[in-house]
């Protein structure tokens, strides 16, 4: 078994204890994303595994990190997900910078950042991958991204309600009431990247707005940035239906994961049929996910992973 040592010296016991985390919670989440045992005797860190290199270079990444300030949790997950990331990009090329509250906010792999560049660079884009790959939340933070700089007047959030059988009518409250547990993904994207009050406020002046998907018939969405979500749920015509809403000014991001389609047994997804339909028509762009994208908790990573090999 590889092994790999390292010291951070002079001893600096403010930050070694920033880089360990509570508990040594840092380190546990690094052993686990790498693959790696960490042993630890004040300044002085062992590493013994395949990959010890890699875990040595993510101790000193994130020690440098901890200059001047306290490390947390979603630094240490979100920084493992870039080194570990295949063929990952230096800094400088982490695709657009995007106007939000977050202003660390860019791609973390290299697929991402393409996603980034293509929703920017194309009036159509799909994002299809797994859950945790960000492509939810990155389609939301480019829509904020283009209302903050008024490249569009509003945003509009569809998602199917196939678990209702898109016959909401019996659910109690108005239409935005019995759409919200299936629209509670975006929301949650939305209060992230612009605060709550600024959303309630969007959200009352129209510049926000939400529809299931069987309420967009016979719409026509100029100046709108519009965002499908779950849309591996979609029937082929729903699709065809969903992509021929959009108007002048207007782009639309489609994600979905075709591998969890919800739909009745034997009904073809709307999202696996315009993939083959689009793939070469001119302005459609696809970026398509793998589970080395998935930023989130490590062992999503792994659960990916041993999912995909069983199903094999």
């Amino acid at each position: 078994m590889k092994s790999e040592s390292i010291s951070f010296s002079p001893a600096d016991n403010k930050r070694l204890s920033s880089l360990c985390g509570t508990l040594d919670e840092n380190l546990r989440q690094i052993e686990v994303a790498i693959g790696v045992s960490i042993s630890r005797r004040g300044e002085h860190f062992v590493v013994k595994g395949e990959r010890a290199r890699l875990a040595i270079a993510a101790l000193e990444r994130f020690y440098k990190q901890t200059e001047g300030r306290e490390l947390d949790i979603e630094e240490i997950q979100l920084g493992l997900v870039e080194l570990l990331s295949p063929g990952r990009r230096e800094e400088h090329q982490e695709g657009p910078s995007l106007m939000t509250r977050k202003a660390n906010l860019h791609g973390r792999t290299p697929r991402q950042a393409e996603y980034l560049e293509s929703i920017q660079k194309h009036d159509i884009t799909f994002g299809i991958g797994p859950a945790g790959t960000g492509k939810t939340y990155l389609a939301v933070a480019s829509a904020v991204d283009a209302i903050e700089r008024e490249w569009v007047k509003r945003i509009v959030l569809v998602r199917p309600a196939v678990e209702a059988g898109e016959r909401l009518g019996f659910l109690p409250g108005d239409m935005v009431q019995k759409v919200d547990p299936y629209l509670r993904p975006l929301y949650d994207a939305l209060y992230d990247l612009m605060g709550f009050d600024r959303v309630g406020r969007l959200f009352e002046s129209g510049a926000i707005e939400v529809a299931p998907l069987a309420y967009m018939r016979g719409r026509t969405l100029n100046h709108s940035f519009i965002i499908l979500d779950e849309a591996q749920n979609t029937t082929p015509e729903q699709m065809k239906m969903f992509l021929t809403r959009m108007g002048f000014g207007s782009r639309a991001v489609i994600t979905g994961d075709v591998t969890q389609v919800d739909l009745a047994k034997g009904q073809k997804s709307g999202l696996n049929e315009a993939v083959a339909v689009l793939r070469k028509v001119p302005g459609i762009a696809f970026t398509f996910f793998q589970s080395e994208d998935v930023v989130r908790h490590p062992l999503v990573q792994l659960i990916v992973n041993a999912y995909q090999a069983y199903e094999k």
